[in-house]
């Protein structure tokens, strides 16, 4: 098992996740689909609840299952399958949890090659249970406000391509935003668990992709991170890294008072939870009604918190100047833990990051980006010039999908491509891209079924 964190032994992405008990064997509970049934929050959902003795089960055991209807917005029905899969997997200090995700399925697959699987991380980017992905994206869920709603076109993109989607709730059941480690356990975890469960057909040695943006682009990095001593069986050939919020401590500073404060201030929120010496000097230092704010933050989805929080200074619910907490020894260790690069990918990756990004620093990606390549990391950085944070997501997907197919193909990494910073507002093929992309969206939003994507000699 993994230690649990103090300042004598800090947690380690090294450190063991090996159950340590006996394996046994379980009969995962299988649900029907119940069409039509409004979909309760996590925490009042049975699903969400551990088995009896799951710890003993091995990391990726498929301990429960269900169909389940998926819906653009929540209403807009999808003629896609949708199983969801409860799991073991483990916390930030290696002790055994279940987290779920939510496994979707292409119309036509091949039958003599195994179907490729990525897991894509949406930017949950908030604590409360309605901005899960297993629940934001089911038919009737009441999420307004949550991103995984919206990346929903993204998903379908990748399912165009006959591909197999895990999408996890990759914060874990607690939503705790913004910890170590604890992401890529459950993203790797979730592909061992689709690619285990026999009624989805997959197979174990499946090429396997991650992909996510923003909040989602951090889960991703901690999985790429951590693939080597926690899943290196699985068959990852990359990693897409979209403004992968390489220093929170620095992003927390700088959007402090913005626009954006929110999402610093959920952070933290979430910190709280599993780092004692920062609940502490919380505890001690926030106001009565400092602390009744960042209560009320983790019951907002994002879009919620960001339109009530905005241009709120942090240091207004404070009874000492913020920037006195921020010195302090022990929430400098708990940013510090947090930080990318402590254990740089195996596999090759591709960064995306806006230089115009008013939310993720381009320095922090560009230091992130150095990190990994002085490391031996095969890195591709498109650091492109003209774009902010919103807008490079959907405009940097066709890139994003052609350098997943080339990695799933088994292709080398294009070394004319491996660092670019011409705007992709300037490259044909990002509208040929976005032109499909549209076409994507008029059928997730009409409800109408995605055909696989042929692929032409330009594709290609």
């Amino acid at each position: 098992m993994c230690q649990i964190p103090t300042e004598d032994h800090p947690i380690s992405p090294h450190d063991s996740a090996a159950p340590s008990s006996p394996q046994r064997p379980f009969a995962a509970p299988h649900e029907p689909l119940a069409a039509g049934r409004r979909p309760r929050l996590p925490r009042d959902d049975d699903f969400y609840v551990p088995v009896t003795r799951f710890e003993d089960a091995a990391p990726g055991t498929v301990l429960r299952s269900r169909d389940v209807e998926l819906a653009f917005l929540g209403f807009v029905r999808q003629p896609v399958r949708a199983v969801q899969l409860n799991y073991r997997t483990v916390d930030l200090r290696g002790e055994p949890m279940v987290a779920v995700t939510t496994v979707l399925l292409p119309d036509r697959r091949d039958a003599d090659e195994p179907t490729p699987i990525v897991s894509y991380q949406c930017a949950i980017d908030a604590i409360t249970g309605r901005c899960f992905p297993s629940y934001a994206l089911r038919r009737g869920a009441k999420a307004l406000g949550a991103l995984p709603q919206f990346e929903f076109v993204l998903i379908s993109a990748l399912l165009a391509e006959g591909w197999a989607v895990s999408i996890p709730d990759h914060e874990g059941p607690k939503g705790l935003w913004g910890i170590p480690y604890e992401p890529g356990y459950c993203i790797l975890d979730g592909v061992r668990a689709a690619l285990s469960y026999a009624p989805l057909g997959l197979r174990p040695d499946a090429p396997v992709g991650l992909w996510g943006y923003s909040g989602g682009g951090l889960a991703s990095a901690w999985a790429a991170e951590m693939y080597d001593s926690h899943a290196p069986e699985l068959n990852v050939v990359g990693a897409v890294l979209g403004s992968p919020v390489g220093d929170l401590g620095n992003t927390y500073q700088r959007l402090n008072g913005t626009f954006f404060s929110a999402l610093p201030a959920l952070v933290v929120s979430a910190l709280r939870h599993v780092y004692p010496e920062l609940d502490d000097i919380i505890d001690g230092h926030a106001t009565v009604e400092g602390r009744a704010k960042l209560a009320r933050l983790q019951a907002m989805t994002t879009v919620e918190a960001v339109v009530r929080y905005m241009f709120t200074d942090m240091g207004a619910f404070l009874d000492t100047p913020l920037e006195e907490i921020l010195a302090m020894p022990e929430v400098r260790r708990v940013f510090d833990s947090i930080r990318l690069g402590q254990s740089p990918p195996s596999i090759p990756v591709l960064l995306v990051q806006a230089c115009n990004d008013r939310i993720v620093a381009v320095d922090d990606i560009d230091a992130l980006a150095r990190t990994y390549a002085d490391a031996g990391t095969d890195v591709t950085y498109h650091r492109d010039r003209f774009s902010e944070h919103m807008l490079m997501h959907p405009l940097s997907a066709p890139t994003a999908l052609r350098w997943l197919r080339e990695r799933v193909e088994g292709r080398p990494v294009d070394e004319n491509r491996r660092r670019t910073a011409w705007p992709t507002l300037f490259n044909p093929a990002t509208y040929r891209g976005m032109i499909r992309l549209g076409a994507i969206a008029g059928k997730v939003m009409s409800g109408r079924p995605i055909p696989r994507r042929e692929l032409s000699e330009l594709d290609r």
